[in-house]
């Protein structure tokens, strides 16, 4: 979804200052985008509060790439509508 990836890419230009070109769907959020483990605590509640939903640290703790994490909140979301 477009959306989300859009939404994501906001957080990260507006919360870590990134340039929108970095923000890559084949980005690694501490590889590529230099994020430290705090900023990625951050990332992770600032997505919970954008898409209304709970990621839970196990599953924070796979998102890796910025394609994995639209995929993980896109299937949340679906599952939040079926529900």
């Amino acid at each position: 979804m477009q959306n989300i990836h859009q939404s994501i890419t906001e957080i990260l230009v507006k919360k870590l200052g990134l340039a929108e070109t970095e923000v890559t769907t084949d980005a690694n959020f501490i590889k590529d985008l230099g994020i430290d483990s705090l900023d990625y605590a951050e990332l992770i509640m600032e997505f919970e509060q954008a898409f209304d939903l709970k990621i839970p640290d196990n599953d924070a703790e796979s998102l890796s790439t910025i394609n994995q994490a639209v995929e993980y909140i896109r299937q949340k979301i679906e599952l939040k509508r079926t529900q």
